[in-house]
């Protein structure tokens, strides 16, 4: 089957299964392979050396769609899928504009509309996938040595939580304007073992600095959207700026954490279960160790002693 895919987590999720995709979005990274393909969509926006308050105020003036499908290209790709999504309006092609280009084409492909929103749905949408493609197999092998994972996870968080708490634990995925992370990024912190009170229940929302600083975590997380890690730790200093930053009760202990959310926490795809193990590694350090490959995704930007182990 010819699947292009518009999303980054769903051509992750398409390389595990044993599906190479024919055609990816600008956006795709991982894993290397994807390089070799054609990619099918572009943005007006600039991401590259501007602040996160640069970008989103570009993302603020553009009139009109942040995303562009290159309608020939995808028609001479001859797909007979197209997968899209419907989560996040700012994060990858519109739906509609998909559904619409592709009744332009000859063949007239199918499209998978993906819109997780929780941790479960995540899982669903790789069984999905994994149907639409011929590839039911695999996507039942790897849900089953997902959930394996997440076992093992949520067992470590049952036993570090009856001995030290629950710490309050705030994740942001942008830091100017700040905006709190949602979607799954709520029920990962409680399954890593952490209060995820301050999270919305739905999708990433707005938050002022003054409830941040109210809410005072005990584990501050900053995993901005599109994000390597080296440019989180410069997000963090966004932050920095506010009033009272010194006595946020994370700032004090230095739990503090820089990571890559353009790989990890913002990508709905398997790699979700690597998102939860560094979540568990910063809010109960002493239960969990993290590969060389995954721990160098995170970093203290205040804890030197942590930053290379």
């Amino acid at each position: 089957m010819r699947v292009v895919s518009l999303l980054p987590s769903c051509t992750e999720i398409l390389f595990a299964l044993g599906v190479e995709p024919v055609g990816v979005s600008h956006s795709c990274d991982h894993p290397q392979a994807v390089e070799a393909i054609p990619t099918v969509t572009s943005t007006v926006v600039d991401h590259e050396d501007h602040s996160a308050s640069e970008i989103d105020a570009q993302m603020q003036s553009v009139d009109g769609a942040v995303y562009d499908l290159d309608l020939d290209q995808l028609a001479a790709l001859q797909p007979d899928l197209v997968v899209t999504q419907a989560t996040c309006d700012i994060c990858a092609v519109d739906a509609s504009q998909v559904h619409k280009a592709v009744t332009q084409i000859a063949a007239e492909p199918a499209v998978l509309t993906l819109d997780p929103h929780s941790f479960s749905d995540v899982l669903d949408d790789i069984k999905r996938i994994g149907n639409t493609t011929e590839a039911s197999e695999a996507a039942t092998t790897l849900i089953t040595q997902l959930r394996n994972s997440v076992e093992q996870i949520e067992q470590r968080a049952e036993s570090a939580a009856e001995s030290n708490g629950r710490p309050r634990t705030a994740v942001l995925d942008w830091t100017d304007p700040p905006l709190r992370a949602g979607h799954w990024v709520t029920g990962m912190i409680e399954r890593a073992g952490g209060d995820a009170s301050f999270q919305p229940a739905d999708a990433s929302e707005p938050v002022r600095w003054e409830t941040i600083r109210e809410h005072d975590p005990e584990v501050l997380i900053v995993a901005p959207c599109g994000f390597e890690r080296d440019r989180a730790i410069k997000a963090i200093d966004d932050l920095r700026t506010h009033e009272g930053w010194a006595d946020v009760t994370a700032v004090k202990n230095g739990d503090v954490y820089a990571v890559d959310g353009n790989a990890l926490f913002n990508r709905p795809s398997h790699r979700l279960v690597e998102s939860l193990e560094v979540l568990q590694w910063c809010i109960h350090t002493d239960t969990t160790e993290l590969s060389d490959a995954t721990r160098s995704y995170v970093q203290q930007p205040d804890s030197p002693q942590r930053q290379s182990m």
